[in-house]
């Protein structure tokens, strides 16, 4: 009679673990996805940018006597970035970083456009111009956003994979932390202000 009752409370621990474990690897799928999705909504943004970079160049292009070599490195700083992709199963550190340096990349070489268009008056008064200007800004504060959110559903799930007794669920379960976005490299330093008052 004693063996039964142990045998009953085994048994009825496993099945409360088993509905515990069915419940924790659905909350981590559900976590996983969420970072998927959020990630997407990153592509979303560089997407918007990528198209309206396009939009610019035709622009930009129209302006006869405007830098070239500018120009060139904003559109191979473009193609570099749509090249590089990734798979959404693996969001490692590695991934996203690969991801990040092609699209500072981008950025870099579209702020370098942006301030050599102030030396041009006629593509400054362009209306064509100063809406796909706005818009890239507008865009680039979408992708920091986006990437900002992406990072919160990292957290967040790289949290729940690690907590015991998920972190062994997750282990069963294939789930493996994701890639967060870091700063651009320089960003920790302070911006000097200088004024040349004489």
């Amino acid at each position: 009679m004693k063996s039964s009752y142990i045998l009953y409370g085994l048994l009825g621990l496993f099945v409360i673990f088993g509905f515990y474990g069915c419940s924790k690897y659905n909350t981590l799928v559900g976590k996983d996805q969420d970072v998927k999705t959020q990630w997407g909504q990153v592509e979303v943004q560089y997407q918007r940018r990528s198209d309206l970079i396009g939009n610019l160049i035709k622009t930009v292009e129209a302006e006869a006597n405007f830098e070239k070599s500018t120009l060139t490195a904003v559109i191979e700083a473009r193609a570099a970035a749509t090249k590089v992709t990734l798979n959404v199963d693996d969001l490692s550190e590695e991934n996203i970083a690969k991801i990040q340096k092609a699209q500072e990349g981008l950025s870099g070489a579209l702020n370098k456009l942006m301030m050599v268009t102030e030396n041009y008056p006629n593509l400054k008064t362009n209306a064509a111009f100063s809406e796909l200007r706005t818009s890239l800004e507008g865009t680039e504060n979408r992708i920091a956003e986006e990437r900002r959110k992406f990072n919160d559903q990292v957290g967040e799930f790289n949290k729940s994979i690690r907590v015991f007794p998920a972190n062994i669920i997750a282990g069963f379960g294939g789930f493996r932390p994701a890639g967060l976005f870091k700063s651009d490299a320089g960003t920790e330093n302070a911006p000097k202000v200088e004024f040349n008052i004489k």
